[in-house]
């Protein structure tokens, strides 16, 4: 699936409340549903193995169906996976077209609902503090080099030591023990509470949530400030304020509709081997030592569902890419608002490749703009800068822009020993170049000389009216 493909403009809306506009999905259930009406869920026979099968599986169909797996490896827990893994069906969860997942993301961004506090959950309706995650969670193996089972799509929630506002984010996290595992926690924010505990000898909270509506998983993504709670972020873009409910062992807030949540706490002065693991740029994340979170204890609905994301796979890139999307389309526009969109390409891994849509209103303005989102988020490694008549979401188009519009001597930028992400091998542990490629077309050309060609009419033909009633095969007899 190209990324045109994931782009593509809603065929089946969601139910209307009303008869007005669609409304978003708030509950996971009611997504399957959704999907299921859709023709989007497959549901594979009993007994899928855990290691590699069923994620073979939930790859063959990446993009086009999500997968439900009864009784995985013969666990009575069912898994789920590739629940937001095209670009349309994100839109639809919203209540959106597919245009509109930037703003409604950024509306909700910048509009956060507080979330509600209940005395009662699903989610703990089953309470377990004795804790073998091997045996009481269907944890699969991924990829070929894999270490070993891991969590990959649970919202880590902690809190700042200091301040106890949230924070959610995503982390792998590999079994290592019955209730023990290894964390790859990079330097944002959830490390950087783990450092003020840790300086003061007190090991981090933690919380694994695992299994909540698409909504609320896109949220744990976004690029908010510290201290920003980004459940907040879920109930405005649910329209209603998200309900959340007190951990048992510790003072952590969890979405109370969630399937299944895994309580414990960063060990401080701790650290682990954990990895190999398959990442998002299509390779693995290398073994080393890395923070421990030993679980305090398991709750979980009595019928609960795990769900797992394929390490690389288009769940795994877009769950990243559209939160960036909105932030760095925000962060742009308020120095440049003559930019009017933002795509991170699946090619560059929906985080390394932007492309910048603009209207250009000086000569040397796309070059600010490169810096601009540079600064925006050090993931981003190469952007390249195209004119209002690219379509960014077309890989082909902006390749034709840069064979075309671009020259390497006057409109090409290079930022060498500039911070990257650490899982590209080909940084020195994170420290890498960046490029950024001006592909707009001069203000001062003459006009003829970057128009583009076009057929007049080609738009308008209707095949179904001019096709001749002669099949193909007959084609000669038509030219009698």
């Amino acid at each position: 699936m190209t990324d045109t493909d994931n782009c593509q403009k809603a065929t089946a809306l969601l139910p209307l409340a009303g008869g007005n506009k669609p409304q978003p999905i708030t509950t996971l259930r009611d997504w399957l549903d959704h999907l299921a009406a859709r023709d989007r869920l497959a549901v594979m026979k009993p007994g899928i193995a855990l290691k590699h099968e069923l994620a073979a599986i939930a790859k063959r169909l990446d993009g086009e169906k999500a997968t439900v797996f009864p009784h995985p490896g013969g666990h009575e827990m069912p898994v789920i996976s590739g629940l937001v893994s095209d670009r349309q069906w994100i839109a639809e969860a919203m209540g959106v077209e597919s245009s509109e997942v930037l703003a409604r993301f950024q509306d909700a961004a910048s509009n956060p609902m507080p979330w509600k506090e209940v005395t009662a959950a699903p989610v703990q309706e089953v309470v377990q503090r004795d804790v073998d995650l091997g045996k009481q969670l269907p944890l699969p193996t991924h990829n070929e080099y894999d270490s070993g089972p891991y969590i990959t799509a649970g919202l880590c929630i902690s809190r700042n030591p200091v301040t106890g506002v949230q924070n959610v984010s995503l982390h792998r996290l590999q079994l290592s023990g019955p209730n023990r595992l290894g964390a790859l926690l990079l330097p944002r924010h959830t490390y950087t509470f783990y450092d003020m505990a840790e300086r003061s000898g007190q090991p981090l909270d933690v919380a694994i949530v695992i299994g909540v509506d698409p909504l609320t998983l896109l949220s744990s993504q976004a690029i908010a400030p510290i201290d920003f709670d980004e459940l907040t972020i879920a109930g405005a873009l649910h329209g209603k304020p998200l309900p959340v409910v007190k951990c048992v062992t510790s003072e952590l807030r969890v979405p109370a509709d969630a399937e299944i949540v895994v309580e414990g706490r960063v060990l401080p002065k701790v650290r682990e081997e954990e990895g190999p693991f398959g990442e998002f740029p299509q390779y693995y994340g290398e073994r080393a030592r890395r923070h421990v979170i030993e679980v305090t204890a398991l709750t979980y609905r009595k019928d609960a569902l795990f769900h797992t994301v394929n390490g690389g796979g288009l769940e795994h890139l877009l769950l990243g890419g559209i939160p960036r999307e909105a932030t760095l389309l925000a962060h742009l526009r308020r120095s440049f608002p003559n930019v009017r969109d933002v795509h991170l390409a699946r090619g560059g891994v929906c985080r390394y490749h932007l492309y910048v849509q603009i209207a250009k209103r000086q000569e040397g303005e796309a070059k600010n703009i490169m810096m601009g989102a540079f600064a925006g988020h050090y993931d981003v490694k190469h952007v390249i800068v195209v004119d209002e008549d690219v379509d960014i979401h077309n890989p082909a188009e902006v390749e034709w822009a840069v064979a075309t519009r671009f020259q390497a001597d006057r409109d090409l930028l290079v930022v060498p020993e500039s911070q990257g992400s650490k899982l590209d091998p080909s940084t020195r542990n994170g420290v890498g170049a960046k490029m950024g490629m001006d592909a707009t077309k001069p203000l001062d050309a003459e006009e003829m000389k970057f128009k583009r060609i076009r057929v007049p009419g080609e738009e308008d033909v209707d095949l179904a009216k001019v096709a001749g009633a002669v099949p193909p095969a007959s084609w000669r007899k038509a030219l009698d």
